[in-house]
């Protein structure tokens, strides 16, 4: 046991007692893009370094990056030069990329070396190149898998002429092939002090001869040198079109000694250890014949799991999907299987997207809704159990659903500025279209909204009308007050159709008692006459209407061109346009629309621009309680309870 734990500590100590100096460079040429990729790990006790070129056009996808990482992965995680272990990891990194070609084929060709810093181990895939430099000299370089080196192989070319043969890029192996896949891994190669990696893509090798390669190593001492000046004399050639190109070179300036140990300390030291490696052996065969079983009942619950996701992804539903492809990849998980680790994983995130946009879809997110039915989609374009077409229906749920309620936010925004209208016509276009996506739950919520809408323009209508109402009314009173009765009763009629439209019956009613006092006032009831007047008092009058007319009732009159009454205790009354004229040297004259009313007690008065007035040498005069005299220039005057008016130059008298 003493021994294990010696040889454990030299081989962590295998860095520290060894000096590997790593340098690189990796440019685009004269491309956009670089697609190559170059990485090395250096571990206590293995070192891996790894050189790829992409292959594909993949804008998304970086096929060099990808098998490189993976590589370096599995080799930091599993350290190994077992030529099995390599290839494994090398099949690996083959699934992978095909499993990724989604848009285009994923490709890469790379160079592996792998070294425990006494030896190495170096495997290939494409026409990326390995050269071994030993004391100034080419000790060896890989061999491309392509058609010009297959060519080379039978003799059909020459092996310099591999390098400038069109068939060089006609690869028979890479990562990436969808058929069997076949790298070359080496056997292991001793190493020796200062000796010299250099690691190339095809577009170094292709530019730099290896006379070229062998002045540069002759004048640099250092890594970093080294590939600083292929990179000049690749650029010194000056063509038109450079590839992608990397660069990597490891300097081996000490390896890693170990001891020797003689057959016969070897034979006693198994000697020593079989008996408890026997012991050993005997637990670990049947910890391994548990872990075997562990490991298959682990592979079919993993396969089960798989098989019943796939049947509720094809029977859409997602949330049990995505339980069952959960379960398998926890199981692929524990057997550490990485392909299908990564296979169940991107068929879970497909469910839970599917879920997660149903249940923003439930809870009104309707664009994160879309946007996670849109990512399920692009990710399940090649997985046959989810049905591209159900997603799309998702997808276009969800933006009709998204549009309603772009339009329902708009409208509430036109009911917050009390554009009533408005919003009642957009929420009935956003109710239509809740019904035509099936909107169950928004249309209910738009229903709702427009029922509100109407009714608050309904309000805003009726009280508009009232408004329109009241100025009516208030016009109608403006009319009345100046006696214009005709106008204030068109002017309450239309207040009281208003009132009537809108329901306020109160209002109908009071327009209707103001339309009767105005048509009272406007067409008054005469008062009921008597034929007998004198000078007794007893009731009678004179009336004129027309052009002039004189009318005594009770056998007075008066002549000439205008007429006058004098009876009991009334007196003359004029309605209309007329009025008493008196024509002549003397006689009453009314200018205007006025006349001569007398009526009671009062006697003649004259309204308007001019009152009676009577010329000529004689008077009226009237017999009775009361009588009218003139002379001279002087006016009319009655006193007493009644007067008459004259005109002309006779007046008239009327006696009882």
């Amino acid at each position: 046991m003493r021994a294990i734990q010696g040889k454990r500590v030299r081989v962590r100590m295998r860095k520290e007692n060894s000096d590997f100096k790593t340098e690189f460079l990796s440019e685009a040429g004269t491309f956009m893009e670089n697609r190559d990729y170059f990485a090395f790990v250096e571990l206590d006790d293995m070192a891996c370094w790894v050189a790829a070129d992409g292959l594909d056009s993949d804008q998304e996808a970086h096929s060099a990056e990808m098998v490189v990482q993976l590589l370096l992965e599995n080799f930091t995680d599993k350290p190994t030069m077992s030529r099995r272990k390599l290839d494994e990891y090398l099949q690996e990194a083959n699934d992978w990329l095909r499993y990724e070609s989604r848009r285009v084929r994923l490709k890469a060709s790379l160079i592996m070396v792998v070294t425990d810093y006494t030896r190495m181990v170096w495997a290939v895939a494409g026409n990326a190149r390995l050269y071994h430099f030993r004391g100034g000299r080419l000790l060896g370089v890989s061999r491309d898998l392509s058609l010009a080196q297959s060519m080379a192989d039978e003799l059909r070319i020459s092996q310099a002429a591999v390098d400038r043969h069109e068939e060089r890029h006609n690869l028979l192996e890479y990562v990436g092939k969808p058929e069997q896949f076949q790298p070359f891994v080496s056997k292991k190669t001793l190493l020796a002090e200062g000796d010299v990696l250099l690691l190339v893509t095809s577009g170094l090798w292709e530019g730099v001869d290896i006379p070229e390669m062998l002045d540069v190593l002759e004048e640099a001492k250092e890594p970093t040198a080294m590939v600083d000046m292929l990179e000049e004399v690749l650029l010194s050639k000056q063509r038109p079109t450079i590839a992608n190109y990397t660069a990597a070179a490891v300097y081996a300036d000490k390896v890693f000694k170990e001891e020797r140990k003689s057959k016969k300390k070897m034979i006693k030291w198994i000697i020593i250890t079989l008996i408890p490696l026997l012991i050993m052996l005997g637990f670990l065969i049947y910890y391994k014949s548990q872990e075997a079983k562990r490991l298959a009942e682990t592979v079919a619950s993993m396969l089960e799991h798989a098989e019943n996701g796939d049947e509720f992804a094809a029977e859409e539903n997602y949330a049990e999907a995505m339980k069952e492809f959960s379960e398998a990849r926890n199981a692929s998980i524990k057997i550490k299987d990485k392909v299908h680790t990564l296979l169940y994983t991107k068929k879970y995130k497909i469910a839970q997207s599917i879920v997660t946009g149903d249940s923003l879809l439930k809870d009104g997110s309707y664009e994160k809704a879309e946007e996670q039915f849109a990512k399920a989609k692009k990710s399940a374009e090649k997985d046959e159990h989810f049905d591209p077409l159900e997603l799309d229906k998702r997808i276009q749920q969800a933006a009709a659903f998204k549009g309603v309620q772009e339009k329902v936010k708009e409208a509430d925004l036109l009911m917050e500025s009390q554009d009533y209208a408005g919003a009642i016509e957009i929420y009935k276009k956003a109710r239509n279209a809740a019904i035509h996506a099936g909107f169950a739950s928004g249309e209910k919520d738009i229903k709702s909204k427009l029922e509100e809408a109407e009714s608050k323009l309904k309000a805003l209508e009726k009280e508009q009308k009232k408004l329109l109402a009241e100025k009516q009314e208030q016009r109608g009173d403006r009319s009345n007050a100046m006696e214009d009765y005709a106008g204030a009763i068109d002017a309450y009629a239309k207040a009281q159709q208003t009132y009537q439209e809108i329901g306020l019956l109160e209002n109908v009613l009071a327009m209707e008692r103001k339309i009767a006092k105005a048509d009272e006032m406007l067409n008054p009831i005469p008062l009921p006459s008597t034929g007998n007047g004198g000078s007794n008092g007893e009731p009678g009058g004179a009336s004129a209407a027309g052009t002039d007319s004189d009318t005594s009732a009770g056998g007075s009159s008066a002549g000439s061109s205008g007429g006058g009454s004098a009876s009991g205790t009334s007196g003359n009354s004029a309605s209309g346009t007329s009025s008493n004229t008196a024509s002549g040297a003397s006689g009453n004259s009314a200018s205007g629309t006025n006349s001569n009313t007398a009526s009671g007690t009062s006697g003649n008065s004259a309204s308007g621009t001019s009152g009676n007035t009577a010329s000529g040498a004689s008077g009226n005069s009237a017999s009775g309680t009361s009588g009218n005299s003139a002379s001279g220039t002087s006016s009319n005057t009655a006193s007493g309870t009644s007067g008459n008016t004259a005109s002309g130059v006779d007046s008239n008298m009327s006696e009882s």
